[in-house]
């Protein structure tokens, strides 16, 4: 057995990062590494041809060993017992063994990575096999990211802006998904993938903001329009971006008509308004509503924002087509959901007039009020139910209240909207007492207010007790119906009404 004093110390595992394709691109640190290191080890495909190697060759000296990790496939399909991670997974080891052997016998072995060694990279499957019996260092790359961004010459994100780097083999609904939410996103592992990214980017409506880099730094590098490449030749080392849309002249409005798009924020958390409607609100050049609800929105620099008072729906509806008309991709916000007593039904009925024909008109969901409220309390709407608003400012109070006795007597629970007003103080004692003429004193009924804001506050009472006074307009009311029910529970009462009906 050989003295301690004998015995070779191991050698050190480096994990070079090479940057995206030009020589010029490798740091100081990686070539002096690469220089010095015993064993060069690089990955190919089959066809032997090493794209990290050929960058690495300006810094390699004379009497280096090359290890030269062959995938034994790529994207083809395999007859490996364990199918094609299976045959991939084996490789790792056997090439974890390989490198092994070196590092025992002392030598430095600089493993080659394109880009960053741990963005992506095969470097880290060796990494992570050996870095627990080995000494390993990382020396970080210049990334594909940073590379097309500099060639297609536009900032990526700004400010407060979030990135977004997504595989291209993602499923085509969590890529659009995922490109909805973002302000900016790349998007790797193109390739055989491509047809559907490029589909995740049309149905995600960022087709027209994206670019494509195709190998970039060198000089087989070319920038396109993502919508204008041939989906046939698309190779692996290429890139999608959607760039900051501060600085993309695709995300801002060609000339001719714009659009409107009428959101729901939700009823006051900003954890519930959706990341549709968050895309929206970034990409605005205008943003139109009642003062309350414009103050939510986030501020974007160079974004213009036109508040108005509650009570002038459909002159909102108007400026904003008419900001459209000219060019503007204006977002007009809600609380709650657009559709729900709120600015949908004003701007798509003022844009059904034929001075706005040309401008397209959206409208995106939101939570609305009254499912914020049932749910803090369980699930009192399980069953049919009405909404309606005791507001007689757009219609009479006979109307009203013909309403609330037909869905009384129809035995539906109801939600009750815009129940009280400074200037209007009366409905909701008369709207309980059109309900007693067909409910019981003791149905349940729920006071949700500021519901998911500062001063929320959640009551259950009967409709009996229901005092008017106590209501005001930031109030949303659920009145059971025969079978809601209230259960003690150990974090308080819950309420519910059944979905099963007697009889």
């Amino acid at each position: 057995m050989a003295d301690a004093s004998t015995q070779v110390a191991a050698g050190k595992l480096w994990g070079i990062g090479l940057g995206p394709g030009d020589p010029e691109l490798v740091t100081v640190k990686a070539a002096r590494i690469i220089s010095e290191a015993d064993v060069i080890a690089f990955h190919s495909a089959r066809h032997g041809r090493s794209i990290s190697r050929a960058v690495a060759a300006p810094y390699l000296r004379e009497g280096q060993l090359e290890e030269h990790l062959v995938y034994p496939v790529t994207t083809e399909t395999v007859d490996h017992p364990g199918g094609y991670q299976g045959a991939i997974d084996e490789f790792y080891e056997s090439a974890a063994q390989r490198l092994a052997e070196h590092l025992e016998a002392g030598r430095s072995v600089a493993l080659l990575a394109a880009g960053d060694p741990l963005f992506y990279s095969s470097y880290m499957h060796m990494h992570k096999r050996l870095c627990d019996r080995f000494d390993a260092e990382v020396i970080p790359g210049v990334t594909s990211i940073s590379a097309a961004s500099a060639a297609l010459g536009r900032p990526l994100v700004e400010r407060d802006e979030v990135l977004t780097v997504l595989p291209g083999t993602l499923p085509v609904a969590e890529l659009t998904r995922r490109l909805r939410e973002t302000d900016s996103a790349a998007i790797l592992k193109l390739g055989r993938t491509y047809p559907a990214v490029r589909q995740a980017l049309e149905d995600s409506g960022r087709l027209a903001e994206a670019s494509y880099v195709e190998r970039a730094s060198t000089a087989n590098q070319r920038v396109l329009s993502a919508a204008d490449v041939d989906e046939s030749s698309v190779p692996y080392f290429s890139i999608a971006l959607v760039p900051s849309p501060s600085n993309n002249p695709a995300a801002t409005p060609a000339s001719g008509p714009g659009e409107v798009v009428v959101v729901g924020l939700g009823p006051g958390d900003d954890a519930w308004t959706t990341p549709e409607v968050r895309h929206e609100l970034s990409r605005a050049t205008d943003i139109v509503g009642y003062t309350t609800y414009v103050n939510r929105v986030p501020m974007v620099a160079g974004q213009l924002r036109h508040a108005s008072d509650n009570k002038v729906e459909s002159e909102r509806a108007a400026m904003a087509l008419d900001l459209a008309k000219r060019g503007a991709r204006v977002v007009v916000v809600s609380s709650g959901d657009p559709g729900v007593f709120a600015m949908a039904a004003a701007v798509v009925e003022m844009g059904a007039e034929p001075q706005w024909s040309d401008v397209q008109v959206r409208v995106l969901p939101g939570m609305t009020a009254a499912h914020a409220v049932a749910s803090r309390v369980g699930a009192p709407l399980g069953h049919d139910y009405a909404m309606i608003s005791l507001s007689d400012r757009l219609k009479p109070w006979d109307i009203v209240a013909k309403r609330i006795s037909a869905v009384a007597a129809a035995d539906m629970a109801i939600a009750v909207y815009n129940p009280a007003s400074k200037s209007r103080t009366w409905q909701v004692g008369a709207m309980r007492d059109l309900l007693l003429e067909h409910r019981s004193a003791q149905t349940p009924v729920i006071i949700g207010r500021d519901v998911a804001g500062p001063q929320e506050s959640v009551r259950i009472v009967t409709l009996g007790e229901l005092d008017p006074a106590e209501i005001d307009m930031r109030c949303l009311l659920i009145i059971g119906s025969s079978l809601t029910t209230v259960v003690q529970s150990a974090t308080g009462p819950r309420v519910f009404t059944p979905r099963r009906y007697p009889g």
